[in-house]
């Protein structure tokens, strides 16, 4: 599934996501304002959506993300938006549109995205490990000398970054830039919880054999149906799963090198080799992925939800 066409209002894309509007969610008094959250098969790498989907993995994601957030709720880290991820308790559709959508959709509370992607880094790869070599630090965090590509950091630290459109690139920026863009408040309250569900999502992986690397969460200001703030800040979109961290297998992490993943690191290094052949200029339209790669991705994808929650 690359797209959906649902007969619902304000439909809108993500790079992954087709949402909708829900004008109204539950029975009074305790009816919430809503929307959908369909994950497709599309797959963004380098923040351009390609052109080849990975079969299956909008379903895989939706439940690896449901599966943390509720994790996350259990342990008090954090609100979420999540309401539903049954697609029966969808209104207005028929049969066959629910069973088109079902495994694959999350009914979320309505909020006010936060503009930043809240990025949080526990070990040195990726722009992190290419702003290191520059300047010894990441976002403007100085690290200690003589760190190697995938060593883990003395301690998480949060980068955050700018949350770009579809066909634009997130920018790293410093914590004190994020705080002049959206507030200060907001963003010491986006960094602690942000680093809290790292740390805590950090020791549950490595139990299972995984090491979480680095992620990047979403935030939001809940409303109301008029639109009003209701002062609950949610954790929105998605949650450790592959489209948004590093997954690596903690039994051949070797610093100094690249690391074994369970991500979207395997299509990102493809492209790479795409772009060093003059093949590509990481601007959109993506080029197309051969068929290894597509089995590669999935493969890889499902690997890291069996390690974690089967």
């Amino acid at each position: 599934m690359v797209r959906t066409d649902l007969p619902l209002a304000h439909r809108r894309e993500g790079k992954v996501r087709d949402i909708y509007d829900l004008d109204s969610w539950g029975d009074p008094p305790r009816a919430q304002s809503a929307v959908l959250l369909v994950a497709t098969d599309r797959l963004s790498a380098f923040d351009v959506v390609l052109p080849t989907a990975i079969p299956g993995k909008g379903a895989l994601l939706t439940r690896m993300s449901v599966a943390w957030f509720e994790w996350i709720e259990r342990r008090g880290l954090a609100h979420t938006h999540v309401l539903s991820g049954d697609a029966a308790d969808v209104p207005g559709l028929s049969d066959d549109e629910r069973a088109q959508i079902a495994g694959r959709c999350v009914i979320g509370r309505r909020c006010e995205i936060v503009a930043i992607e809240c990025v949080v880094r526990g070990y040195l790869e990726g722009s992190g490990w290419a702003a290191y070599q520059r300047s010894g630090s990441v976002c403007g965090v100085p690290l200690p000398a003589g760190l190697r590509r995938g060593d883990r950091l003395p301690g998480a630290i949060f980068t955050p970054a700018t949350k770009a459109a579809a066909g634009e690139h997130d920018e790293n920026i410093g914590y004190e830039r994020a705080c002049e863009g959206v507030g200060e408040e907001i963003m010491r309250t986006l960094r602690d919880t942000s680093l809290a569900i790292y740390e805590a999502a950090h020791g549950y992986a490595h139990e299972r054999g995984v090491i979480l690397a680095d992620t990047k969460f979403e935030f939001g200001h809940e409303v109301d149906e008029t639109g009003a703030r209701t002062g609950r800040v949610l954790l929105a979109d998605e949650a450790l799963t592959p489209d948004s961290s590093r997954f690596w297998a903690h039994e051949s992490w070797a610093p100094g090198s690249e690391q074994a993943s369970f991500d979207k690191q395997y299509v990102r290094e493809y492209l790479q080799s795409a772009v060093e052949r003059g093949e590509w200029d990481k601007t959109a339209p993506g080029i197309a992925l051969p068929d290894e790669v597509v089995a590669g991705t999935l493969a890889r994808y499902e690997e890291a939800f069996a390690r974690l929650f089967v």
